[in-house]
């Protein structure tokens, strides 16, 4: 399996497509579980692309070609593997437990982008979060969080609209 990855990674640096994102890069490891999370539904929404994009420019403070590359890079490292260890692994050994409770956190705000939370999208960033060492507890407790603030967000938008609609009238 690391073998496979290694030679997808190796022909694409060869192609110059993910020269910046090596296969041991932990930042490669996030967009693909990103990726897994955003397609755990079977469908692949646009704004949760749009989102997960915006996740990985704002936590790699990088632009938004570089994010494009990074995610594309994980698209095709995700299809090869679809075994979550082989992108938990080195998470759970390199990071700090704080930065991978915001990996989880940024896993269930992907999940929460469209509003309904699907069973396999609950299950997968469940699993994700114990496998980098996540207590049960903390899971619980930053699905919380995400789901309030997701909630938060939400209302605040249909007041917006509401606004918009009766300043119109």
């Amino acid at each position: 399996m690391l073998n496979a990855l290694r030679r997808l990674f190796t022909d694409l640096v060869e192609r110059g497509e993910a020269a910046a994102f090596a296969v041991d890069d932990p930042r490669l490891a996030v967009a693909a579980l990103m990726w897994h999370v955003i397609g755990a539904d079977g469908v692949i929404q646009p704004n949760e692309r749009e989102r997960m994009l915006g996740e990985l420019e704002r936590r790699y403070r990088l632009a938004a070609d570089d994010a494009h590359d990074l995610a594309e890079a994980a698209r095709r490292a995700e299809l090869e593997s679809a075994a979550l260890q082989t992108f938990t692994a080195g998470l759970q050994r390199r990071l700090p437990i704080a930065e991978r409770r915001e990996i989880v956190s940024s896993l269930w705000r992907l999940a929460f982008t469209d509003g309904d939370v699907h069973e396999f999208e609950d299950n997968v960033v469940w699993r994700i979060a114990e496998l980098l060492g996540i207590e049960a507890h903390e899971r619980t407790a930053l699905r919380k969080e995400v789901e309030a603030a997701a909630a938060d967000e939400a209302l605040r938008m249909a007041e917006a609209r509401r606004e918009g609609v009766g300043e119109g009238s």
